[in-house]
């Protein structure tokens, strides 16, 4: 009997397969048929596919991104050195010893086949508004776990800084540190502190910004103490001890992480970065060729007007209608050079049909009213009689008009579809989104990220 390969691994195995799809997809040319795509369309899409590329390296290397948040002297440089058991990143009294990202490797379960990589960044109060929101949502959107490190009451600049990284949809985990100055904080506390301050500024609809379980409480250097020595000559000596890092809820919070969810976590933040990416280049792809899908909507309308018009059997005009979308929308597929197959082209013309139902419904109904209308005049006299004639080409007219709408509705719900459907495929990156999450168990760092990730 073969080994069962554990759920994270094909989860991570799937996820790669599907970015190494989408960048041989979204690379070649030959998507676009005989529509090659403009420069400028090149140039606007050449950054995500560049993210693509990016996700699928992080994705092979197996590297977790954990990135450090926090005001100036919060602690976060201290906190990094206490993790990696040496003092790499330069710490000190003065403001903002931090200048610039620092990105260090870190290897806590190197028997799992990951590492980690620990990014300190600069104080978040040294950069104010909009620049400070921009430059959080950058670090956070490319790493993989944050760390929001605070030390006493959590100020408006940290509450806000907070609600901005959630809004990432990363997995955060609240480190208070410096727990030795205030030792009587604890975990409750700072959840209390923190649903004041959510209540006070969401207009009473309070949802956890953490929750209980993601708080985690360390002193990364904890204050030296003076230690008074008397010698057996009453010399007294006075002298500074250090105490080591009491930093073990945090390495075995983040170890359990790396263990339990780390490889679901490397594929899943993959994911959303392809999904993103694919879902940027499906909308640059529709803007910039609008003219020439709207010329190949035309004339798939004008074509089955015309069709239906001079087509004198019923079950003809259904299925040369039918015939005629499905053509539509592979035609719209190549100029926009977006994936669909014949049988997704088969599934969007249910789809439409189930949203569009009203008018398809009613393109339907008169093409089997108007069609026997139709038909019933050449069958009745021919065309012996001026009557006749009138008959058959008013109701022709009415029909083909019908039909023609019909198809423009169709093309234009498609454009919609193709935008949004292209991460839905088999293996599309959507898909495999949905999957995992609906694969996660309660208490994980995944878990509460599920309901806003699912109904992206």
């Amino acid at each position: 009997m073969s080994k069962k390969t554990p759920i994270q691994e094909v989860q991570l195995n799937q996820a790669n397969a599907s970015l190494q799809q989408a960048i041989s997809w979204y690379s070649s040319f030959r998507r676009h048929g005989n529509s090659p795509p403009s420069d400028r369309l090149q140039a606007s899409v050449k950054q995500d596919l560049q993210s693509l590329q990016n996700a699928l390296g992080k994705l092979e290397r197996k590297t977790i991104r954990i990135s450090t948040f926090g005001l100036v002297s919060c602690g976060k440089s201290s906190l990094i050195n206490a993790l990696l058991s040496e003092e790499v990143v330069a710490t000190g009294p003065l403001h903002g010893v931090t200048q610039s990202l620092t990105i260090l490797r870190w290897n806590p379960l190197p028997e799992e086949g990951l590492s980690a990589e620990l990014i300190d960044t600069p104080g978040l109060d040294e950069v104010s508004g909009e620049a400070r929101a921009t430059m959080a949502r950058e670090i956070a959107q490319k790493s993989d776990l944050i760390l929001f490190v605070v030390a006493g009451d959590i100020t408006r600049t940290e509450y806000q800084a907070l609600c901005e990284l959630r809004s990432t949809q990363k997995p955060m985990i609240l480190v208070f540190n410096k727990i030795d100055l205030f030792p009587d904080q604890d975990r409750q506390k700072i959840y209390q502190q923190l649903q004041k301050l959510n209540a006070a500024n969401s207009g009473g609809s309070f949802e956890d910004i953490i929750a209980p379980h993601e708080i985690v409480t360390v002193a990364a250097k904890p204050q030296p103490i003076q230690v008074r020595t008397e010698s057996a000559d009453g010399t007294v000596t006075n002298t500074w001890e250090y105490p080591e890092p009491q930093i073990e809820p945090l390495k075995e919070a983040l170890s359990q992480i790396l263990l339990q969810e780390g490889k679901s976590l490397l594929a899943l933040n993959a994911l959303v970065q392809a999904r993103d990416a694919e879902n940027n280049i499906a909308q640059k792809t529709i803007e910039l060729r609008q003219s020439e899908a709207q010329k190949i909507i035309n004339k798939y309308a004008r074509y089955k007007a015309i069709a239906v018009a001079l087509n004198p059997i019923i079950v003809l005009d259904l299925i040369g209608g039918l015939v005629t979308d499905l053509a539509l929308i592979r035609a719209l597929s190549k100029l926009y050079g977006l994936p669909i197959t014949t049988y997704e082209a088969g599934n969007l013309l249910r789809r439409i049909a189930a949203s569009s139902g009203g008018l398809l419904l009613g393109e339907v109904g008169s093409s089997l009213f108007l069609g026997v209308g139709k038909s019933g005049a050449i069958l009745s006299s021919g065309f012996d009689s001026s009557g006749a004639i009138t008959a058959y080409l008013g109701t022709a007219s009415a029909q083909g008009a019908i039909a023609g709408y019909g198809t423009f509705v169709i093309g234009r719900v498609a454009q919609v579809y193709l935008e949004q459907g292209c991460t839905w495929g088999e293996m599309g990156a959507s898909t495999l989104i949905k999957q995992i999450l609906s694969q996660v168990k309660p208490n994980t760092i995944i878990y509460r990220l599920k309901q806003e990730l699912m109904s992206y």
